[in-house]
């Protein structure tokens, strides 16, 4: 008899429970251990000496939290593109927080300024496989009006932000948190969100995603476009599901350094978008369905870059704004 294996975007508990009463293989890692590293609670005491990782930060009940007159970001166990992130820049946003949620737990963590990067890694038995490190493009209107969300990646602006000896460091980074996620018996994708400290010219982890982020897909797509020019390699997708199905992985991932995505969310202003025109310009779009705010409303890839610099857009990038407007 045919045996259903399933692979889903990010685990649960009901999905695993759901499986089990099917009688369907569950490809991915399990729900528990998901839970553990994304937590922004249990997540610092998972990490142990790999906590100076991230910037400097406390877990502390919102009552017992002192306004020093410096900004922090508050984040709550759970949040997902931004929602569960808070930048608390007075006084009075955090008595309102105090009022609001005295008995809640949260990790607070000093505010850094300066630009958000994104790699995918698989992890298998014997090798740690680095994605294509991305620039997070966050927080720019129209596109969203939460500054702290995500909304897209970037693979050609990325050695324009930062140096070689950056790069390197940022491997490095990566490297240390896939081994401590190979040792905990994570097989697979995820992605880690790492920020640029212009001040002090420092590299911080910011977020670990147990799970396959959302730039996989496109990444996959970019990589296939350069495979089939001679590029040799496997895409991160298919080292993904190659790992969870036990299909040894004997190559690199396939490196990218040019394409981008960045996504339209509902907002006051943009409830709906008229696509005709970006398509017509040669961009791939992708529409949803959702009316809640700040959820995905439009989805546009380009095979190029949109970003010159950290928050300002090339010609491609302006062009994507005007065709919005």
């Amino acid at each position: 008899t045919f045996k259903a294996q399933i692979l889903v975007f990010k685990n649960t508990i009901h999905i695993e429970e759901l499986c089990k009463e099917k009688g369907w293989t569950l490809l991915n890692p399990s729900a528990e251990l998901s839970e553990k590293i994304e937590n922004k609670i249990s997540q610092v005491k998972w990490l142990g000496e790999l906590s100076s990782l991230l910037p400097p930060h406390k877990v502390q009940f919102v009552n017992d939290i002192k306004w020093d007159k410096n900004a922090f970001i508050l984040q709550w166990a759970h949040g997902h593109t931004g929602g569960g992130t808070i930048l608390v820049s007075n006084e009075n946003e955090l008595i309102e927080l105090k009022n609001k949620f005295p008995n809640r737990e949260a990790r607070v963590t000093e505010f850094i300024k300066g630009p958000m990067f994104t790699v995918n890694i698989v992890v298998t038995d014997t090798i740690i496989l680095l994605g294509n490190i991305s620039y997070q493009i966050t927080g720019i209107l129209p596109f969203t009006e939460n500054a702290l969300s995500t909304i897209g990646n970037d693979w050609s602006v990325t050695h324009t932000i930062l140096n070689e000896t950056h790069i390197i460091k940022f491997n490095e980074l990566a490297e240390k948190v896939a081994q401590k996620m190979q040792s905990s018996g994570w097989r697979g994708l995820f992605g880690i969100d790492v920020i640029y400290d212009e001040e002090r010219d420092n590299l911080h982890l910011i977020e670990i995603n147990a799970r396959q982020p959302a730039s996989t897909t496109y990444e996959s797509k970019l990589q296939d476009e350069v495979n089939m020019h001679g590029v040799p390699g496997i895409n991160t997708f298919e080292a993904h599901l190659s790992t969870l199905l036990k299909i040894p992985v004997k190559t690199s991932l396939i490196p990218i350094n040019d394409g981008a995505q960045i996504l339209q969310r509902v907002t006051n202003k943009m409830k709906k978008v008229n696509t005709e025109k970006i398509v017509n310009a040669g961009y791939n779009v992708i529409n949803y369905s959702n009316e809640k705010m700040n959820a995905d409303l439009v989805r546009i890839q380009s095979k190029l870059g949109i970003m010159e610099a950290h928050n300002k857009f090339n010609k491609r990038g302006k062009e994507i704004l005007e065709l919005l407007g």
